[in-house]
């Protein structure tokens, strides 16, 4: 192809492209340009190139001028160093001229790097709680969605008003029934249910101070682990029972599972309300599925998992993936699981080095709350999935047995076997507040009418 027909095709691809893509041709094709090396003419002698390259001539009177001796030498001579040269270049050829200003490359979906969040390294407050109960197996603490804090000591319930600090009583029951070995708040933040050592299950409404109702016959033993779903709320204990009980009818046991071979001491329903999560201490982890209750299902169950080595009492179900689960085992386990819940994998395990007494996921990022017994006490706040530690909190003296979120989601209680009851801003301020809805109170619309 000849230059003419190159230029005019360059020039009829060029007209079809975007500004960017001109320019980024031109810019291609001057530094090509500069690349090449061009003569500096004013830096030759062309005179006296001439008369060097012409000397030869003259040596036909000299017989010994054609000679190749002779020959070398004058062509040493015109090609000296020290002299000018016959083609001279520049010494060095200039730098690129950029087009366009350099600026940091970015895309559509960088986003602004995002400040790290200030974890305070201490308790905003701490409160005494005599009499609190030093059993990994009990659920002694619950945060309710009214912003009342629940938190069994010895044979009494307390209720801490978290917006205004004032702090009730709620009920004391005698030392026949005592002690109270589980609590867990109604999802309408009004309603408590009581588990208590002689197997009975107290029904609450803590803005009346008044006793709804007693579920009876679930358990044989204790009941130390409470969990609700909607109307139902689900019981698991010493006697290793799961039974679903169904607060608005008379014949309140509706489901038993039966699976754990010793106590339960963790229970936990997803957001869903289909899959129910149950630890105990025969090291075993449950996960039940309510379509397969009501089925005729021999094993009742949908997974039953081993990889624990001790207890699983702490047991928190992810927020923003509905299948994941994580799970802590006890002072011969020390880890935490994290599973799938449909397919029954574990997907990753963590030695803590302590035993896990209790999780809680951050509702606003990524993040896993632990608490620990032996040897540091200590809370410890980790980066999921990368399992990194971002802070431990210290300040227990004690095994830190219970965990509980308020409802913001920014605030954590922890009760420890010292007999405290401390505050802290580990997960921060929510990015968007929003308003908590109202629950609905039918699931007890009917407890006085049975009572």
């Amino acid at each position: 192809m000849d230059a003419g027909t190159l230029s005019s095709s360059t020039n009829s691809k060029s007209q079809s492209r975007c500004p960017l893509q001109e320019k980024f041709i031109q810019r291609k094709n001057s530094r090509e340009n500069l690349d090449r090396f061009i003569p500096n003419r004013s830096a030759m002698d062309f005179d006296y190139a001439h008369y060097m390259l012409t000397e030869g001539a003259k040596g036909k009177e000299n017989p010994n001028a054609n000679s190749p001796s002779a020959y070398q030498k004058h062509l040493a001579e015109a090609m000296n160093m020290n002299r000018t040269r016959i083609l001279a270049f520049k010494n060095k050829p200039p730098e690129p001229v950029e087009l366009m200003p350099r600026e940091p490359t970015t895309t559509l979906h960088d986003k602004p790097a995002k400040p790290r969040r200030f974890i305070p390294q201490s308790s905003e407050r701490t409160l005494d709680a005599p009499d609190l109960v030093d059993d990994y197996y009990l659920n002694l603490l619950d945060w309710g969605s009214s912003n009342v804090l629940a938190i069994a000591l010895g044979n009494t319930v307390y209720l801490w008003d978290a917006s205004n600090g004032s702090t009730s009583e709620l009920v004391t029951v005698d030392d026949e029934n005592g002690p109270i070995t589980s609590i867990s708040w109604a999802p309408d933040g009004r309603h408590i249910a009581v588990g208590l050592n002689n197997s009975e299950v107290q029904l609450w409404d803590s803005t009346s101070n008044r006793q709804l109702r007693t579920l009876r016959g679930g358990h044989r033993q204790r009941v130390g682990s409470l969990a609700w779903n909607d109307h139902i709320l689900t019981t698991g204990g010493m006697d290793g029972r799961i039974v679903n009980n169904d607060v608005r009818i008379r014949s309140h046991i509706v489901e038993t599972y039966r699976g754990h071979e010793q106590q339960v001491c963790g229970l936990k329903w997803s957001a869903s309300g289909q899959q129910l999560a149950s630890g105990g201490n025969d090291n075993l982890l449950f996960i039940w599925d309510r379509a397969m209750a009501s089925s005729n299902s021999a094993t009742q169950w949908l997974h039953r998992l081993e990889e624990h080595t001790s207890a699983v009492k702490a047991l928190a179900w992810c927020p923003f993936q509905g299948n994941l689960l994580a799970t802590g085992g006890g002072s011969g386990d020390r880890c935490i699981k994290f599973w799938n819940t449909h397919t029954g994998a574990c997907l990753n395990s963590i030695d803590t080095g302590s035993q896990v007494c209790a999780l809680l996921w951050n509702k606003n990022e990524k993040e896993l709350l632990s608490s620990h017994g032996f040897t540091q006490n200590q809370l410890t706040l980790w980066k999921y999935p990368s399992m990194v530690k971002l802070a431990e909190l210290n300040g227990h003296t004690s095994r830190v047995l219970y965990l509980a979120q308020s409802p913001d989601g920014c605030t954590v209680a922890s009760a420890a076997a010292d007999e405290t009851l401390r505050f802290w801003n580990v997960f921060g301020a929510p990015q968007a507040t929003k308003p908590v809805p109202k629950a609905r109170s039918e699931p007890f619309s009917n407890v006085n009418r049975i009572r």
